[in-house]
C-alpha cells in the first residue's frame, strides 16, 4: 500500500491536538490505516548512506503512514487531516464548489484534433488565491509525484502540470507537433531546448529518463501553450520554467493531459480538493472550459455529487451486525460519506469528489465497518463450508502420492515458448497456448499448457541432489477456449516424476495404478469404459515403445512413461527418469 510521510507536529497541528504515539496509533487503526514507522528527515538520509550516528533532539519526527491503494485523497497531509478531523466528529463533511462565474468568463483551453493521436485528453481547473507556506508548498509538489507513482501509473495514463497562472495568458490551447517545432526553457533550465533536444538530455536525468519512453517514438509530442505561444508543459516529462509555481504563487492553474479521462478526472479532483482548503475562498475551485475541435466543451473539474442507494440488510448481513439506519448514517458521515435514510427503510448515500473509490455498494459496507470497529463486531462462527469436489479430490491425490514416498514441488506457472514447446521435442500449433502481453522476460512468455517443464527444471536444478529423486505436483494449467468468457480455462493436472539409475516404466505405471485405485477406478479390458486402460501412445516428449495413454472412461485423461533423451539432455539431467502427466478434473 502506498505510504505518506508527513511531519508529527505538522499533522498535530492540522488535528487541533497532540497524541502519543500509542493513541495515535490507535486513531489510526480505528480508521483503518496504519502508522507504519518513525523517523526523521535526517535519519533517513544516514540509512541511505549507511551512517551511524546519534540522533538529534531538534530532528523533526516523520511518521510514515500506510493507506489504502485506492484513497488517493489520504496521499497528502492536507487530506490525511481533514479525513482524520471528520472521523471524530471535531469538523463537518466539507462541501466543495465551483466559482459563480458565467461561461463566457471562464478560462478557455482549446484542443487540436492532432493530439488524439498521443494524449488525447486534456483536464484544467484554477485553485484562486492560494497562500502556500513552504510546508504547504512541498506538500503540494510532493502530492503530484504520488499521484503519479499511483493512479497516473508513472505518467502514462495521466501527466500533471501545475503552473502560476499570473504569468501567463489566457485562452490556452492543447496541440501534438513535431519535436523540432517546439521550443522553450524547461524547468530548473535557463537554456533554450527544441523538443527533440530535450529528450536527449534528459536520458542522463535519473528522475525524468523513466518517462521519456512514452512519446520519444511519436512523430508528434504534446505541448500546451498560452495565448502568447509561451510553452506551459511537455507532458509527460516536464514543465516549462515561465509558469513555474513558487511560494509566492497566488493562482494556480493545474492542467491532467491523458490516455484515461476518468483517471484524469480523478487526479484533478483530488489536487483541488485538498489545495482549495488553502484558497482565499476555502473550497471554492473556479472552472475551465475545454473545448475540441469539434465543438464540443466541457467543464472541468466536475465536482457533482452522485447518490447511491445501499440495502440497510446488505450492509448488516454482511458485517454480522444489527444496526440501525440513524446509526448506519452517522458510521458513513465520520467517513466523509454524506448519508440520510430513504422513505424505503434503507440508505441513500451521497458520494462526494474525493471519494473516487466508492464504486459499489460493498465500498459503502466496508465503511460501515471500519467506522463501527472491526474489534467491535460480534464474533461468530460461519455457516459450515463444503470444499469444492475438485479441491477435495486434489488434497486425497496429494496425500496418496506424498505416501507412497514423492516430494510435493511448486513451479512458476508462467514460462518460455522454448521450455514450452522446442524442449519437449513438441510443436506449436497455437491453438491452446495462452500469451503474455509484453512480457517482461522471455521466461514469462506464456501460461503453461503442462506442467512437464518445471517439474524437469527442478530436477535440472538439483541433479546433484542424492538419487532417486521422486516429485510430484498438483497445479493448474490454462488453454484457449472460445467457449468461456475469457477465452481461456484452468484445467487441474497431477505430474510426478521419478528420476535415478533404476528409473524405469513399471515404476511410474505402479503410481498410475495406486493413483486410480485411491479414487476407486478399476483397471478393465482395452475398450471397457467402466474404469481405466492404458494403451500405446507416440508422444514426442517420451521414449518410443516406452510409453502410454491413461483412458479413463472412454476419455484420454494423460500419458506416462520413459522421458526421451533428448528432452533431458535439454534440461540438463544426466540420469533417466520416468514420468507421468494426467488431468485431475477428468477423474471426478
Amino acid at each position: 500500500m502506498p505510504t505518506v510521510s508527513v511531519g508529527r507536529d505538522r499533522l498535530y497541528a492540522a488535528l487541533g491536538r497532540a497524541y502519543t504515539q500509542e493513541e495515535f496509533e490507535e486513531v489510526c487503526f480505528s480508521f483503518g490505516i496504519e502508522l507504519d514507522d518513525v523517523t526523521t528527515e535526517k535519519a533517513i538520509i544516514r540509512k541511505e548512506k549507511h551512517l551511524d550516528a546519534e540522533v538529534e533532539e531538534d530532528e523533526e519526527v516523520i511518521y510514515k503512514i500506510e493507506v489504502p491503494a485506492n484513497r488517493y485523497d489520504l496521499l497528502c497531509l492536507e487530506g490525511l487531516a481533514q479525513a482524520l478531523r471528520v472521523f471524530s466528529r471535531e469538523e463537518e463533511i466539507p462541501t466543495y464548489k465551483l466559482a459563480n462565474i458565467s461561461k463566457e468568463s471562464m478560462i478557455k483551453m482549446h484542443v487540436k484534433p492532432e493530439t488524439s493521436s498521443i494524449r488525447p485528453h486534456v483536464v484544467c481547473a484554477v485553485l484562486r488565491g492560494v497562500t502556500f507556506t513552504e510546508a504547504s508548498y512541498n506538500s503540494f509538489i510532493d502530492l503530484q509525484d504520488k499521484l503519479h507513482q499511483n493512479i497516473c501509473r508513472r505518467r502514462t495514463l495521466v501527466a500533471i502540470g501545475t503552473h502560476d497562472l499570473d504569468t501567463l495568458q489566457a485562452p490556452f490551447t492543447y496541440e501534438a507537433l513535431p519535436p523540432s517545432s517546439i521550443n522553450f526553457v524547461p524547468l530548473k533550465q535557463v537554456k533554450n531546448f527544441r523538443a527533440d533536444e530535450l529528450i536527449e538530455f534528459y536520458r542522463s536525468d535519473l528522475k525524468l529518463k523513466k518517462f521519456l519512453h512514452i512519446i520519444e517514438n511519436s512523430p508528434v509530442f504534446p505541448v500546451l501553450y498560452d495565448h502568447n505561444r509561451i510553452v506551459l508543459s511537455l507532458p509527460p516529462i516536464i514543465n516549462g520554467a515561465h509558469s513555474a509555481i513558487n511560494l509566492k504563487t497566488k493562482n494556480v492553474f493545474i492542467e491532467c493531459t491523458a490516455t484515461d479521462l476518468t483517471k484524469a478526472k480523478i487526479v484533478l479532483n483530488t489536487i483541488v480538493t485538498a489545495f482549495s482548503a488553502y484558497c482565499e475562498r476555502k473550497f471554492e475551485i473556479e472552472p475551465v472550459e475545454v473545448i475540441y475541435s469539434d465543438g464540443t466543451s466541457y467543464v472541468y473539474p466536475d465536482l457533482s455529487i452522485y447518490n447511491m442507494d445501499v440495502s440497510l440488510s446488505y450492509v448488516n448481513g454482511t458485517i454480522g451486525v444489527s444496526l440501525e439506519a440513524e446509526e448506519v448514517t452517522d458510521l458513513l458521515n465520520r467517513m466523509q460519506l454524506r448519508a440520510e435514510q430513504s422513505i424505503s427503510g434503507d440508505i441513500t448515500v451521497f458520494v462526494p469528489p474525493t471519494r473516487s473509490d466508492i464504486l459499489h455498494p460493498c465500498d459503502v459496507m466496508e465503511d460501515v465497518a471500519i467506522a463501527y470497529g472491526y474489534n467491535n463486531i460480534p464474533k461468530r462462527s460461519p455457516a459450515s463450508l463444503k470444499p469444492l469436489a475438485l479441491n477435495e479430490l486434489t488434497d486425497h491425490i496429494k496425500l496418496e502420492v506424498a505416501m507412497t514416498g514423492f516430494t510435493e514441488v511448486l513451479t512458476f506457472i508462467l514460462g518460455s515458448w522454448r521450455e514450452n514447446f522446442a524442449m519437449l521435442n513438441r510443436k506449436d500449433d497455437k491453438s491452446k497456448v495462452v500469451v503474455v502481453g509484453n512480457p517482461r522476460s522471455s521466461d514469462f512468455e506464456l501460461v503453461r499448457t503442462s506442467l512437464m517443464p518445471g517439474v524437469l527444471k527442478t530436477v535440472g536444478h538439483n541433479k546433484d541432489h542424492p538419487k532417486p529423486i521422486k516429485i510430484f505436483e498438483v497445479g493448474d494449467i490454462a488453454l484457449l477456449d472460445e467457449r468461456k468468457d475469457v477465452g481461456a480455462r484452468n484445467q487441474r493436472q497431477l505430474a510426478a516424476l521419478f528420476c535415478g539409475a533404476s528409473s524405469g516404466f513399471e515404476l511410474i505405471h505402479g503410481l498410475v495404478d495406486r493413483v486410480m485405485e485411491a479414487i476407486g477406478a478399476a483397471f478393465v479390458p482395452i475398450g471397457d469404459h467402466t474404469g481405466y486402460f492404458i494403451q500405446p501412445s507416440d508422444e514426442p516428449e517420451f521414449l518410443p515403445g516406452r510409453q502410454a495413454s491413461i483412458i479413463y472412461k472412454g476419455k484420454h485423461i494423460g500419458t506416462f512413461g520413459i522421458v526421451h533423451p533428448e528432452v533431458l539432455n535439454n534440461f540438463d539431467i544426466p540420469d533417466p527418469c520416468s514420468f507421468v502427466e494426467l488431468n485431475v478434473e477428468s477423474l471426478l
